[in-house]
C-alpha cells in the first residue's frame, strides 16, 4: 500500500490540490517512506526517508526556524539519506491538533504545545504551573530532564524527541493591570493550566491557541493575554495592547513538544535514529537560548512601541502567589486521583527552579 494512504495522509494531501497531491506521491512511493529497499536493517535505500513535520509556529517565528535548522542538521548528518519537510504556521496540522495529528501518522513529527490538548498530560501540566521560571532555557532544561526522570506514560503513545518551553510568562493587556483588582472579570486569553492561573487571579479565562489571539485582542474578544513576552513581537501581539504586568513571582511557562509518530519511527535504521537523538539533544540548549533571545526582542519592541511596562511591588506580588496557591494544590490532588506523583513532581521543579535563581547553587540530579 502506498504509505500515504497507509497513514491517512490523503486526508489533508487532497486538499491542496492534485498537481502538489501527485508530487509528494512520486516522491514517497514504496521504499520512499523507510519502509523497503532494506531501511530497517540498516542498508541505504536508493530513495531518502521522507518525513513531513508539522510546526504551530508561524515560518518567521523564531522557534519555527529553529525546528527548520534541527531538520536540515539531520539531512545532512544523515547524508541525505533523510529528508524533512516543514510546514510551518499550522498547514499540515493546527496547533490543537499537532499531537493527535502525530498518533495518526497526519505528520511523522510535529511541535506543538502539550497544553493545547487539556487534560491529555495530567504529570507534565505541572511544569506549566506559576512556579517563577527565571527564563526560558531554565524552564527549557527543566522539562527535559524531568521527563528523563519521570518517563510519563502519558506521553508514550509517540517517541517523544525533546521539550522546549518559553520564558516567564508575563499580562499583556488593553489596559492598565496594577492590582488584583484590576482583573475582576476581565476577558483573559489564557490555555491550559495558565487558565486556571487566570481564575485564580479573578479573571475570566478565554481558551484560545495563539494563531487567533491578534485578531481577538485586536476586536476586543479578549482584553488581555496571558504569554511570554516574545509573543508580543513573534505573532506581532504588541500591536494590540497598551501594557504589560511582570508579576516575576508567579510567572508561568508553556511547555512544548517535538515528537514523531512511533510506527516511523520504529522503521527507521538504528543508525538514523541515533543521529535523530543526538541532534535533538543538541538542539535543546538551542531552543532555550532562542526563548531567551526573543524575550530580549520581545522587551525591545514594547520599549520602542512606548507600551508601559508596570512591575508590581513585591506586597502586591505577594497577593498574586496566595491568589493563585489553590491552583497549584489542585493540580496535585488530581494527580494522586488518577495515581500520579504530582506532589512529587511539583516539589521537584519548584526546587530546580529555586536553584536555577540562585547563580552558586548546584543543580538538581
Amino acid at each position: 500500500m502506498n504509505p500515504l494512504l497507509k497513514t491517512g495522509r490523503l486526508t489533508w494531501a487532497s486538499l491542496l490540490g492534485l498537481p502538489l497531491l501527485a508530487a509528494l506521491l512520486a516522491g514517497c512511493s514504496p521504499g520512499g517512506n523507510g519502509t523497503a529497499g532494506g531501511a530497517r536493517n540498516g542498508k541505504a535505500t536508493s530513495r531518502p526517508i521522507r518525513l513531513y513535520y508539522s510546526i504551530f509556529f508561524p515560518p518567521t517565528h523564531v522557534q519555527a526556524i529553529a525546528g527548520t535548522e534541527w531538520a536540515r542538521e539531520i539531512e545532512r548528518r544523515s547524508g541525505g539519506r533523510v529528508r524533512i519537510n516543514v510546514y510551518a504556521g499550522g498547514t499540515l496540522t493546527k496547533a490543537e491538533q499537532c499531537y493527535q495529528g502525530v498518533v495518526d501518522g497526519i505528520s511523522d513529527i510535529g511541535m506543538s504545545c502539550l497544553a493545547y490538548t487539556r487534560g491529555r498530560f495530567p504529570l507534565f501540566e505541572g511544569l506549566d504551573l506559576p512556579l517563577g521560571y527565571p527564563d526560558g532555557a531554565t524552564a527549557t532544561r527543566i522539562a527535559n530532564e524531568l521527563v528523563a526522570k519521570y518517563q510519563p506514560r502519558e506521553m508514550q503513545d509517540t517517541h517523544l524527541l525533546y521539550l522546549h518551553a518559553h520564558g516567564p510568562g508575563i499580562l499583556a493587556s488593553r489596559k492598565p493591570v496594577r492590582r488584583l483588582e484590576d482583573l475582576k472579570g476581565m476577558k483573559v486569553r489564557a490555555t491550559g493550566l495558565s487558565a486556571k492561573i487566570v481564575e485564580g487571579l479573578g479573571a475570566a479565562a478565554v481558551g484560545m491557541p495563539q494563531p487567533e489571539t491578534y485578531e481577538a485582542l485586536q476586536k476586543g474578544v479578549v482584553e488581555a493575554t496571558l504569554c511570554p513576552i516574545e509573543t508580543l513581537k513573534g505573532w506581532k501581539q504588541a500591536e494590540t495592547i497598551g501594557y504589560v504586568t511582570d508579576a516575576t513571582a508567579t510567572s508561568y511557562t508553556t511547555v512544548m513538544f517535538v515528537t514523531m509518530n512511533r510506527e516511523r519511527w520504529d522503521a527507521l535504521p538504528v543508525d538514523l535514529q541515533q543521529i535523530i537523538t543526538e541532534v535533538s539533544a543538541e538542539w535543546v540548549e538551542r531552543h532555550g537560548a532562542a526563548w531567551n533571545t526573543a524575550d530580549r526582542e520581545g522587551m525591545e519592541l514594547v520599549s520602542e512601541l512606548k507600551r508601559e511596562t508596570i512591575r508590581l511591588e513585591p506586597a502586591e506580588q505577594a497577593r498574586w502567589q496566595e491568589a493563585v496557591a489553590p491552583v497549584l494544590q489542585a493540580y496535585v490532588e488530581q494527580a494522586a486521583a488518577r495515581g500520579l506523583p504530582g506532589q512529587a513532581f511539583l516539589d521537584d521543579a519548584r526546587q530546580r527552579v529555586a536553584a536555577a535563581r540562585e547563580p552558586a547553587a548546584t543543580p538538581t540530579p
